[in-house]
């Protein structure tokens, strides 16, 4: 058995993370709306023993390349069924949409998952996202508006767990011969106040088997470290190195500190785009073809890793002995990098004693050691 606290994710968007990837031999540009794509990635994803994938969403952007996109939800919905081990992590764009309706669908995938939800929440700072919606209106100096978006996203979170928490554990009686389905006493309003939602609750769903899905956000900036180390449970950084990895760890130390939560876990992540091969040369030139597509070169927010297998489990133990607690990788392209992934890193991994050989947890807050969180509401 490796490491029990080494971590590994996979963000899955699209045919993959250059804008280019979908123009590769073996993309499959026709299944992009398929239940099928999906499920293949996602049951790659788990016979590599990856801890969780994450999927993306966004509201106007469609994935790298292509046109359109699914409901990351809603695939989530549709995959879990088919998986029993890797979480299953979508994101919900936050900014335009209801907490209760949110709950309630993470609440449904927990249960659809058997205990292995996560959200990733995102926020949507331009103009063109709100108008969409026509509800109301975003600044046009995105700097001014991040504040009270991100402001809002941690609402929107704690909103989540107290509707997650409404319903205690044994609030469903299910009594045939008295006819009691729900103890009504074990139901609880959750009378929540903020800027820009008020919410009474309860929720119409009971408390999901983790008690609280894991809680997850990509962090870049003040504001969103502010969110991890208040709201999360999950926190996705953007290093450029194994020493900037330890400086951004200790930000969202820190933050967690100010919320009040410096004795509770909040693993925090890596993000890395990688581009891997049998040979390093190998890997340039597929990455050099792609830019020459794209007509120039593709740079991301995340470090850009091209090699081999070993040589990124190289850098997934630098990293993690700087302070992470393990890597969130995106594929360049799909799916070839997720295989690279599941069937040449980490078998490297496994060969250094560094990660798993077999899942040993049920539910995603167990497989990355987070307790199942008391209910709020719930008398002794």
């Amino acid at each position: 058995m490796g490491e029990p606290d080494l971590h590994l994710a996979v963000a899955l968007d699209g045919a993959g993370w250059h804008p280019s990837s979908w123009r590769e031999p073996d993309a499959r540009p026709r299944d992009l709306l398929t239940a099928g794509y999906w499920a293949d990635l996602v049951e790659e994803a788990e016979r590599g023993l990856l801890d969780l994938v994450t999927i993306d969403d966004d509201l106007g952007a469609a994935p790298p390349g292509v046109a359109g996109r699914l409901d990351a939800v809603l695939i989530a919905a549709r995959v879990a069924p088919l998986t029993r081990h890797v979480g299953i992590v979508p994101t919900q764009v936050v900014t335009h949409t209801e907490p209760f309706h949110a709950s309630k669908a993470i609440a449904t995938l927990d249960y659809v998952s058997t205990g292995r939800a996560g959200v990733r929440v995102r926020i949507a700072a331009r103009p063109s996202d709100a108008a969409l919606f026509g509800r109301r209106t975003i600044p046009a100096d995105r700097e001014t508006a991040l504040p009270d978006l991100f402001d809002e996203a941690a609402d929107y979170v704690e909103v989540l767990r107290r509707l997650w928490d409404s319903w205690e554990d044994d609030a469903e009686i299910r009594d045939a011969a008295t006819g009691r389905f729900v103890d009504r006493k074990k139901l609880h309003y959750i009378d929540f106040e903020g800027a820009q939602f008020s919410v009474r609750g309860p929720s119409i769903t009971p408390r999901p088997p983790q008690g609280q899905p894991v809680v997850a956000a990509l962090a870049h900036r003040d504001v969103a470290f502010r969110l991890v180390g208040r709201s999360a449970d999950l926190g996705f950084v953007t290093p450029r190195d194994a020493a900037d990895a330890t400086a951004l760890v200790g930000t969202i130390r820190a933050e967690q500190d100010a919320a009040g939560r410096g004795a509770e876990t909040v693993h925090v992540f890596g993000d890395v785009v990688v581009f891997l091969d049998g040979s390093a040369a190998a890997a340039a030139e597929r990455k050099e073809r792609l830019d020459a597509q794209l007509g120039r070169e593709y740079v991301s927010d995340a470090h850009v890793f091209v090699g081999t297998p070993a040589e990124l489990a190289d850098v997934v133990l630098e990293w993690r002995a700087a302070g992470l607690s393990g890597l969130r990788l995106r594929p360049g392209t799909l799916p070839v990098d997720l295989t690279q992934i599941t069937r040449g890193l980490v078998p490297e991994l496994q060969r250094r004693g560094a990660f798993r050989t077999g899942y040993e947890a049920d539910t995603l807050r167990d497989l990355l050691g987070l307790p199942r969180p008391a209910n709020r509401y719930a008398t002794a």
